[in-house]
């Protein structure tokens, strides 16, 4: 149990991380995954101590979610790759609106 919740933050802990660190905005989305899978395995050993299937029921939300999340992303992703040229969050930051 508990080495599970440790691997959960650890996952957690380094997709945070990478979304600071990185420009790339493929490699923050990504990074993005991971904390989502990582809060869904915290769910899943939650709800595996206490014999709830609460714990699973919220894993399949997150991942529903994280498929929302990864098509919108992508389709912003292309977008602003087809007006500036480039997937560097900085530049992103210069759009105008």
């Amino acid at each position: 149990m508990e080495a599970a919740l440790m691997l959960a933050g650890v996952l957690f802990m380094l997709g945070l991380i990478s979304v600071l660190i990185r420009r790339n905005i493929i490699f923050m989305l990504i990074s993005v995954e991971i904390m989502l899978n990582a809060a869904g395995l915290a769910f899943i050993v939650a709800g595996s101590k206490w014999v709830q299937p609460d714990g699973q029921v919220m894993f399949i939300f997150i991942l529903t979610m994280a498929a929302a999340e990864v098509s919108v992303g992508l389709a912003l992703i292309l977008q602003i790759y087809h007006q500036l040229k480039t997937l560097d969050s900085d530049a992103a930051n210069l759009m105008k609106g």
